[in-house]
């Protein structure tokens, strides 16, 4: 097996701290998409399509799979359900920010019994 570091956690005064990573380490490094090497444009562009993704397999009715595939015509429709829950999620914040600010202005106006 090839060894891939010289470095001995003896060589840094503390142990617990990694050791600092230079431009040299990032210049010696190799880029590798699935184990293959590949370059370090290919690498970039790999990682920029992976950031903000999260895949997660649901069991969606299929009747509702058929609703946003019609509304999405040619467009992906696994984004509009992911459009769709996010709005759902932030409407459930804003009512739940807008009763907690009613609930106060009451208090500031007519006292803890809101009279």
């Amino acid at each position: 097996m090839k060894q891939t570091s010289t470095t001995k956690i003896s060589d840094f005064s503390d142990p617990d701290e990694a050791p600092p990573i230079t431009q040299a380490d990032f210049d010696r490094a190799t880029f590798r998409i699935a184990g293959k090497p590949v370059s370090r444009a290919e690498w970039q562009a790999a990682a920029q399509t992976k950031i903000g993704q999260c895949n997660v397999n649901l069991d969606l009715d299929a009747p509702i799979v058929a609703h946003f595939k019609a509304l999405a015509g040619d467009r992906d429709y696994g984004k509009l359900i992911n459009d769709t829950l996010r709005r759902i999620i932030e409407g459930e914040h804003r009512e739940t920010d807008l009763r907690a600010i009613v609930r106060d202005e009451l208090k500031q106006r007519f006292g803890p019994g809101g009279q």
